[in-house]
């Protein structure tokens, strides 16, 4: 299969300067530049990407995993090296980049799609498609610096996904959103991958790197330390690396952790148990987790938590503290936690999962804020947060 990407002993340097020379008269009175030194964000690094595939780039943070998605984007361009791509490409890199900020969402519709290569011809085609797909039609005429983070990326997603790209570069951007609009984006990626597109994902999620690529390569600063099959290249980079990563912040939460173990998929089950995003109050609540472990664990413990949209915790409870242990952990696994009667009452809440150790001294994967539900009231006039079970009499 030939490659749709070729990346040949890139090498690329930044001046990282100690201090600047603000003016001329400065400069002249100094006798001297200002003082700087070499730093080498990547380093002799070689890889290809055939044509379908969708690839990962892991990593700690300052690894160059953004440089070299830029280097490919063509933004930045090799010191030394050579990049070849072949196809038509689309890149989302960073929170607003090709939009102008003065400008309405209609506006940036068609600039930002001039800029990803889209005729005049071929937006108003699909300016339909692409604002449904944002799910921003009542502002799409607002100025966007007025728009969420949210927004801006369904926004910019909508675009680049309808610019119809032989190539596609996603940054970390996929982890901003709803839940909603990260399955529209998921199916649609899926879409790309059934269509033989090819698709580079950087992402600090290792169970959404390991869900989606079939090869990964490990950057760590800037030296390209193993390229190959995603399962063997994330246990590799997890068992050497355990710093904490913090994921971008997303508009329902923060994601970090190690990255030994990782979520893989988050659902709330309803009494029939199917997936939902509404409850009724009284019914039961289930909140399955199915997890992966990259390396070896010995104790794993699952924390969950449910708080309300202002931050107050409601219930926190521990697979530890309710006498269940899971014990030598090794490939994928699945818990359950279910709330026979909710007692919430209406509103709207916030789910956070943790996977840890015993102690909680090690956060494998935590996932704050990750999935918003609704209770519905019935049969009860009951304000507040918590149904409490109440008998009324007189004396």
């Amino acid at each position: 299969m030939s490659a749709a990407i070729t990346v040949d002993g890139v090498w690329k340097n930044f001046r990282l300067y100690h201090e600047r020379n603000q003016f001329i008269k400065a400069a002249i009175l100094r006798g001297r530049r200002a003082r700087y030194e070499e730093f080498w964000a990547l380093n002799d690094v070689s890889f290809e990407i055939p044509h379908g595939a969708t690839f990962g780039i892991v990593g700690s943070n300052g690894s160059g995993k953004s440089t070299m998605l830029k280097c490919l984007a063509g933004i930045l361009y090799p010191d030394k090296g050579s990049i070849t791509t072949k196809g038509r490409l689309a890149a989302l890199l960073e929170l607003g980049a090709g939009f102008h900020p003065e400008l309405s969402g209609r506006e940036n519709v068609f600039l930002n799609g001039a800029i990803l290569g889209m005729t005049r011809k071929e937006l108003e085609r699909r300016y339909s498609d692409i604002v449904e797909f944002a799910g921003i039609e009542r502002f799409i005429d607002s100025p966007v610096r007025n728009y969420s983070n949210g927004m801006i990326v369904r926004l910019g997603f909508a675009i680049a996904a309808h610019v119809d790209p032989e190539i596609l570069l996603i940054d970390e951007i996929l982890s901003v959103g709803d839940q909603t609009f990260q399955r529209k984006s998921a199916e649609k990626i899926e879409e790309f991958k059934r269509d033989g597109r090819t698709i580079v994902i950087v992402s600090h999620g290792m169970s959404q790197v390991q869900q989606l690529c079939e090869n990964v390569a490990w950057l760590d600063k800037g030296i390209l330390r193993a390229v190959g099959p995603s399962a063997s290249v994330i246990a590799e980079y997890t068992g050497d690396t355990y710093e904490v990563q913090e994921d971008s912040e997303t508009s329902i939460g923060k994601r970090w952790g190690s990255g030994r173990v990782s979520i893989s998929t988050i659902e709330l089950l309803n009494k029939d148990n199917q997936t939902s995003e509404v409850f009724d109050n009284g019914q039961p609540l289930t909140i399955r987790v199915s997890y992966s472990s990259h390396v070896p664990i010995n104790d794993l413990v699952v924390s969950i938590r449910i708080s309300t949209l202002s931050g107050i915790d409601v219930w926190k409870g521990t697979s530890l503290n309710n006498g269940l242990a899971i014990s030598k952990t090794l490939g994928s696994g699945m818990i359950s936690m279910t709330i026979p009667q909710l007692p919430l009452l209406e509103g709207c809440y916030l789910v956070s999962v943790a996977l840890t150790n015993p102690s909680e001294s090690t956060e494998f994967d935590h996932w704050q804020d990750c999935y918003k539900f609704d209770v519905h009231q019935i049969n009860s006039l009951d304000e507040g947060i918590v149904a409490l079970p109440t008998t009324w009499h007189t004396e």
